[in-house]
């Protein structure tokens, strides 16, 4: 029995859509690599399949009719779902290097000293780290994977919790013995405090106290309380190594619960690929066996 497709125009719904878009035979052409000629034939072809106008001409000036307009927002979904189709199965196939967007601080300060187990255990899954903070788009790009640092509402995908944070207080050996101790709620006037986008001094603040430069990356916020340019308030899964080579040290016994944390995201179907959940047990053990910080909890 002959298809309902049989007859279907696809190439010229590809050719109508290029010409709305440019509103020019010749301009869509050079999009397609083809001759005007032939973008012209495709439209007459469509035209003549259903039977209206679709583009008004006038010399080199081209309009689009009232039937175009209701027509091309169809082929325009029609022709995104085939490219996030075959984007998928070009992408996220069983072989190939496994994908993982992440946030670079994360990925420099918690999960490359770790990562050496992951490749001692299953060393013929390369892995590829895309640095990030926007919202992944797996319908259109190669990744598998996201961490990301939030609230864990991402839509139309699986997100599993997979680690808290905590705010806690840093500084070098230096600058703690010329200083002191912070206490949560005390006047700051007197300490140098390294401002960041994302740590919230706020919440620590009476008055007006010392600024030192403002970064927006954690890693460079680490960076720059390593140098003894001031005090951090730091994320507590980017601490360990400072604090165990002993270049950064904890200026303050409290500690604030982050509102937000780490979550592994990707497409519920991907979670059945070998190489993802093999990843995910992994990174899941790792979390588990990452101690949460001592002493008292704010709120």
């Amino acid at each position: 029995m002959p298809s309902a497709y049989d007859r279907l125009p696809l190439g010229a719904l590809r050719v109508f859509e290029a010409v709305a878009t440019h509103l020019s035979f010749s301009a869509a052409a050079d999009a397609l690599n083809v001759t005007p000629a032939a973008v012209s034939q495709q439209i007459k072809t469509l035209e003549g399949y259903i039977q209206v106008p679709l583009f008004r001409r006038s010399g080199r000036r081209v309009e689009i009719t009232e039937e175009g307009l209701e027509l091309l927002p169809a082929v325009r979904g029609g022709l995104e779902q085939l490219e996030a189709a075959m984007q998928h199965i070009k992408q996220h196939r069983r072989s190939g290097p496994l994908q993982i967007s992440l946030l670079s601080s994360f990925l420099q300060m918690w999960l490359l000293p770790r990562i050496r187990s992951f490749r001692r255990k299953w060393p013929d899954i390369e892995l590829r780290f895309h640095t990030s903070r926007e919202l992944v788009d797996f319908s259109r790009t190669a990744n598998h994977v996201a961490i990301r640092f939030g609230g864990g509402n991402y839509p139309n995908v699986h997100s599993e919790k997979l680690l808290d944070d905590w705010w806690v207080p840093v500084a070098t050996p230096q600058l703690i013995k010329q200083y002191g101790m912070l206490e949560r709620g005390s006047d700051l006037r007197k300490f140098p405090l390294l401002e960041s986008d994302d740590a919230p001094w706020r919440v620590w603040r009476q008055a007006d106290e010392e600024r030192a430069p403002t970064i927006d990356d954690s890693a460079g916020l680490l960076a720059a309380a390593e140098e003894g340019l001031g005090f951090a308030l730091a994320r507590w899964t980017l601490l360990t190594r400072a604090l165990r080579t002993g270049s950064l040290k904890l200026a303050g016994a409290d500690v604030l619960p982050d509102g937000s944390a780490y979550y592994f995201v990707c497409p519920k179907p991907f979670l059945a690929l070998p190489k993802v959940a093999l990843f995910r047990e992994w990174i899941f053990a790792a979390a588990r066996e990452f101690p949460g910080p001592a002493g008292p909890r704010g709120r």
